[in-house]
């Protein structure tokens, strides 16, 4: 048995890493739109916005940029849903997937900020399929996630390193 505990370990690892390196170019993705978001919206300081403030090429391009945003929250969203799914099926010990879930959580709470946009950063008037509630994805830990918090996480967190 001794001799299966590396090559678990070494999964287990490269997992992680492959995790942590999916993330962080995720993130980079996330905050580049959010740099277009930000831009898109820099003729107004107040929210919601009037768009009699704004210039036809100004909403223009803030639809455009909205849109992109939008569409980058649905990939996200279904990605994040894979990859829960795919940690609570492989055969990692719990400390192990509270460790991969640990990192979804802090990635979902990043990009939650930066989704939360779509919601704070709108005009006055939301045509009737942009309003919130319309889309009903969310950006939310998964029941299994949020399971696997309750019932470790913060040990994990204060669990001496190996």
């Amino acid at each position: 048995m001794s001799e299966n505990a590396p090559t678990v370990s070494s999964t287990f690892d490269k997992a992680r890493t492959g995790l942590w390196t999916s993330l962080q170019k995720h993130l980079a993705t996330v905050y580049e739109a959010e740099a277009k978001f930000v831009q898109a919206v820099a003729f107004t300081l107040e929210f919601p916005f009037s768009t009699s403030t704004a210039s036809a090429e100004q909403l223009d391009g803030f639809w455009r940029q909205r849109r992109a945003l939008q569409d980058l929250f649905i990939d996200e969203t279904t990605q994040l849903d894979t990859l829960t799914k795919a940690i609570r099926v492989k055969g990692y010990a719990d400390d192990e997937k509270k460790q991969l879930y640990l990192l979804l959580l802090g990635y979902m709470d990043i990009a939650a900020t930066v989704f939360e946009r779509l919601q704070t950063q709108v005009p006055d008037r939301l045509p009737k399929d942009d309003e919130p509630g319309a889309n009903n994805r969310t950006l939310q830990p998964s029941p299994k996630v949020c399971a696997a918090q309750r019932k470790g996480l913060p040990d994990l967190l204060s669990t001496p390193a190996r």
